[in-house]
């Protein structure tokens, strides 16, 4: 099956062991026919420990796979199983290279709640201007494309959350213009930037000290 860290091949199984009970269960991931016709499943990481699912929400209902035969991404289940001790376990998926806009916002969804803020959700339909997120006391913007994020887009979102009296979270995959990450530092904006894989990494104090608060 290879070795910790890997990534088995469609139809191959991992262990996968509960938390709670310790009990280890064979899993294989659940196989999904592609347009071109050939079959894909979620990337599992071998070795890697399962977590419980105890809320559910949207985001983390899906996954992003891509075909390794014609290079399509699509949306698919993330792969659960039920333990015999009755807890329901979500199997690790090693994280797919950002390539759109739905990959940014579910990355940046998923950290956000990793720091601690609850029921964190995507703004439904077309997003307001500046905000793509949302959450009690939280807003926050998803910048997907190839040019740094400027300094309207940051104070667009700090305005927004100054309505709200909330807290303003930004990610960018492409970094911010100097003037952004300027005003940002003056505005208490915390500034994060996605790395292809949608791991958000902060880029100035604000950031530095939202991670470290909520660690």
């Amino acid at each position: 099956m290879g070795s910790k860290g890997g990534v088995p091949k469609v139809g191959k199984s991992v262990t996968v062991r509960c938390p709670d009970c310790g009990h280890g269960h064979q899993f294989t991931a659940p196989a999904y026919p592609c347009p071109c016709g050939s079959a894909v499943s979620a990337p599992l990481v071998i070795g890697a420990p399962a977590t419980r699912v105890v809320r559910r929400s949207w985001d983390d209902e899906w996954v992003t796979v891509g075909c390794s035969e014609c290079g399509r991404r699509d949306q698919w289940p993330q792969p659960e199983l039920g333990c015999q001790c009755g807890a329901l376990l979500r199997v690790p998926v090693r994280p797919v290279t950002v390539g759109t806009k739905h990959d940014a916002v579910h990355a940046a969804a998923l950290y956000l709640r990793g720091l601690g803020f609850r029921d964190v959700v995507r703004c439904e339909g077309e997003p307001e201007a500046g905000v793509d997120l949302r959450g009690p006391g939280l807003v926050a913007q998803v910048e997907p494309g190839a040019r740094p994020a400027d300094l309207r887009a940051v104070e667009c979102l700090w305005l927004n959350a100054l309505s709200e009296s909330a807290v303003s979270v930004f990610f960018s995959l492409a970094g911010y213009a100097d003037e952004a990450r300027d005003r940002a530092d003056d505005l208490g904006v915390p500034l994060f930037v996605l790395d292809p894989t949608g791991a958000p990494q902060p880029v100035n104090g604000p950031a530095d000290e939202l991670d470290r608060s909520h660690a």
